[in-house]
């Protein structure tokens, strides 16, 4: 693969992040204003991207998901739910298959198009993801952040750390392990990060950070070819101004209240809102003037199997 590949994703899903829980409310918000400002830029720059959707605020607004079809971005999966206790890395194979099986229904329902791409919610996966994707027809993720080292101010801290020794470049995976590269059929195309994960939370806490590591990472891609991935969310360019009840508290575990909860939280909120749009355009001028190709997760799936 000779050219430069830059994939934008995006994961849509009812988290509010000024009261760091799930609300349908903001769902709603999501749709009315994140959404479209999201597929204005995109349309503005001429850009193809991946939506990964939960099958909750699909069914809450089915216009949510059909309103990318006509730009031609991929529908993709993004669990069913985003609720703590329903991560994939806490479920079982049975309950991650359903779990998938019923995502992957109501999105092509809705769509009228085939899914083969998931994202776990908050990344967080187990041995058994794979075996899982396998069985109901999925084809590619994108939930391993290779080389990424803030995973503890996260939940599922412990197997993220897994994410240390993950192969940097897209990879065919092991069929019970997504975070080594091996024979399985299911093929990873990790988020970029080099310590700090290049997404659209780390661009609004340290705009300037982030423009050294979008740097870094694209002096990479021009040596080896490995494709850009950025991780953004609609609900992170709207205004719920009026709505904060304080956050949510997800954990038991003082220390993981701590870092997942409170000092994250905290350092979510800069920028927030229609302030995270300017620093998302410059992202993508940038890469629009590297001679950088977006595409969506599927073709570039697409693209590696062409050329294998």
């Amino acid at each position: 693969m000779s050219e430069k590949y830059c994939i934008l994703s995006n994961d849509v899903e009812t988290t509010s992040i000024v009261n760091n829980c799930l609300s349908d409310d903001t769902g709603q918000i999501v749709l009315r204003e994140g959404m479209p400002m999201l597929l204005d830029l995109y349309a503005e720059y001429g850009v193809k991207t991946t939506f990964f959707f939960t099958a909750h605020i699909a069914k809450l607004y089915p216009e949510i998901v059909k309103m990318i079809i006509p730009y031609g971005h991929e529908v993709a999966s993004h669990g069913y739910t985003h609720e703590i206790d329903q991560a994939f890395d806490v479920l079982s194979l049975e309950q991650q298959i359903e779990h998938l099986k019923n995502s992957k229904e109501i999105l092509e329902d809705i769509s009228g198009k085939k899914l083969i791409s998931f994202r776990a919610p908050a990344a967080r996966v187990n041995r058994d993801t794979p075996l899982a994707l396998k069985e109901t027809g999925f084809k590619i993720d994108s939930s391993v952040a290779s080389q990424r080292f803030d995973m503890f101010l996260s939940l599922g801290s412990m197997k993220k750390l897994n994410w240390l020794i993950a192969p940097r470049k897209p990879y065919f995976t092991k069929q019970d392990n997504l975070w080594k590269r091996g024979d399985g059929e299911i093929f990873e195309i990790p988020i970029s990060a080099l310590l700090m994960p290049y997404i659209g939370t780390t661009l609004r806490i340290f705009p300037f950070l982030s423009r050294q590591l979008r740097r870094t990472l694209a002096r990479e891609s021009s040596m080896n070819k490995k494709p850009i991935v950025f991780l953004t969310h609609p609900n992170e360019f709207i205004d719920e101004v009026g709505q904060e009840n304080g956050p949510e508290r997800r954990s038991s575990n003082y220390i993981a209240y701590l870092f997942s909860d409170l000092i994250r939280h905290h350092l979510k909120l800069k920028n927030l809102g229609k302030k995270a749009l300017p620093l998302y355009q410059e992202e993508i001028r940038y890469f629009k003037s590297k001679d950088f190709k977006f595409v969506s997760c599927s073709d570039y799936y697409s693209e590696f199997t062409k050329n294998k």
